[in-house]
């Protein structure tokens, strides 16, 4: 323990996506080591970090509107920006909104130590960032036992070397970076011994993993698969470029790998997949979904990604959109309007479809979604299935192998399993009763 730490308060905060909420997750276990306690009180902290996303325009308005409040708040709190957002904008900028310290991305290992020398009255503050796009650096955060959420999320990838015309990521997260097998095995191993049952495997870029030494995507899931003690093994999402058929085999090959897939789909139109950069079809799309419910099963859930409003989307290549998503049988659909990020191609593209035109095919997506959800939830109704409790009491909450929500009555602790019959489904979650 540290003695700087004692008796200090630290609030932390993940934006956006799973790799986020595993750098907190991280975060928070090593300053908790350190001799600090986590608290959910703003008001109460000494310290806090947030964990930032800049994937869309509203996203980084977010985080400002964060950094204001804590700041409102707690106006003496000690507020570490770090993360997408941080990586993006300068220490002017970032000091002007509230930040305290800016760390850039795949640097977050640092932060308990800058946040330690805040405690110690050292000069602490500025900017702490490196070149991403240059750097191969694997930033060394690591989970004995999560914190922040009953299940593990497990960042295995970082970066991205793809670069769609309208995505930020690579130029805030870097290039394509792998962790070594042998570190995976060792954190999932600790999770594991802190009573974890379920690991997500999580990054920028999961499906193209390889580390220095060979391992795979598919390797490293046969490995986590053989450590006695992990129940669940799930995936982030994943491009449907990478999935072939030995990680699929892979999947279909192990005890507890769950059948549910995030395969982002972004448009169903040939030449604004092809504006976008994504690499495949429509119709190589739904190849690679029928390749995968071959190796998973027909009841597979694949949920997805759709984004509307892409320069030079017309009202046809909207409702090829809208088209293929109904080919795909999808599960849950997150929809999100294009966002232009200055800094990328799309950026200038022309075409640029109107606003309310976008925010009408936005509503028609959602409507297309929860249709699709719906039907697909109704076609588990009388099935009993093994339900992983999140939050018990008299209405306990959990998700099945196909990440879908359940309520249910039952007084068992949250992390047990327990088998139950799913009764109704209203759109989102399911009610269902314990089997005894």
């Amino acid at each position: 323990m540290n003695s700087e730490f004692k008796g200090k308060k630290i609030w932390l905060q993940a934006m956006g996506c799973r790799t986020n909420l595993y750098e907190a997750d991280a975060l928070a276990c090593e300053l908790m080591s350190m001799g600090a306690d986590i608290t959910d009180s703003i008001e109460e902290a000494d310290a806090a970090v947030l964990n930032t996303c800049t994937v869309t325009s509203t996203a980084d308005r977010k985080v400002r509107q964060l950094i204001r409040r804590a700041k409102r708040i707690n106006p003496s709190i000690f507020l570490v920006v770090c993360g997408c957002w941080a990586q993006r904008v300068s220490e002017k900028y970032a000091s002007e909104t509230g930040a305290d310290l800016l760390v850039g991305n795949r640097m977050k290992s640092r932060i308990p130590g800058m946040i330690g020398s805040f405690f110690r009255n050292e000069p602490v503050g500025g900017s702490i960032k490196e070149d991403v796009m240059r750097s191969q650096v694997w930033d060394d955060l690591f989970m004995s036992s999560p914190v922040l959420h009953t299940r593990a999320f497990v960042k295995v990838q970082d970066g991205c070397s793809h670069f769609c015309s309208y995505c930020i990521i690579p130029y805030v997260r870097g290039r394509s970076v792998s962790r070594p097998s042998q570190d995976v095995e060792k954190e999932v191993r600790k999770l594991v011994d802190s009573g974890t049952t379920e690991v997500i495997l999580t990054g920028v870029h999961l499906g193209i993993y390889r580390d220095e030494s060979g391992v795979d995507l598919a390797g490293l899931l046969r490995r986590i698969s053989r450590i006695e003690g992990v129940e669940r093994i799930r995936f982030g999402s994943i491009e449907p470029f990478t999935l072939k058929e030995e990680l699929l085999s892979a999947m279909a090959g192990s005890p507890v790998f769950c059948p549910h897939l995030h395969i982002p789909l972004q448009s169903g139109d040939d030449e604004i997949l092809a504006s976008m950069r994504r690499g495949y079809s429509s119709s190589g799309f739904l190849n690679v979904l029928e390749k995968a419910r071959t190796f998973l099963g027909e009841d597979v859930h694949i949920s997805s990604d759709v984004m509307v409003g892409f320069p030079g989307e017309e009202n046809k290549a909207f409702l090829n959109t809208i088209k293929v998503m109904e080919k795909a049988g999808f599960g849950k659909v997150h929809v999100f309007p294009f966002s232009a990020r200055e800094g990328t191609p799309a950026f200038n593209f022309s075409g640029v479809v109107d606003s309310r035109e976008i925010h009408r095919r936005v509503d028609l997506t959602i409507e297309t979604g929860k249709t699709l959800l719906d039907g697909f939830g109704r076609s588990f109704l009388g099935r009993e299935m093994e339900v992983l409790i999140e939050r018990s009491g008299p209405h306990a909450h959990g998700l099945i192998s196909r990440f879908l929500r359940v309520k249910f009555d039952t007084d068992n602790i949250p992390g047990s399993f327990q088998k139950v019959k799913l009764l109704s489904f209203d759109g989102e979650i399911f009610e269902g009763v314990q089997v005894k």
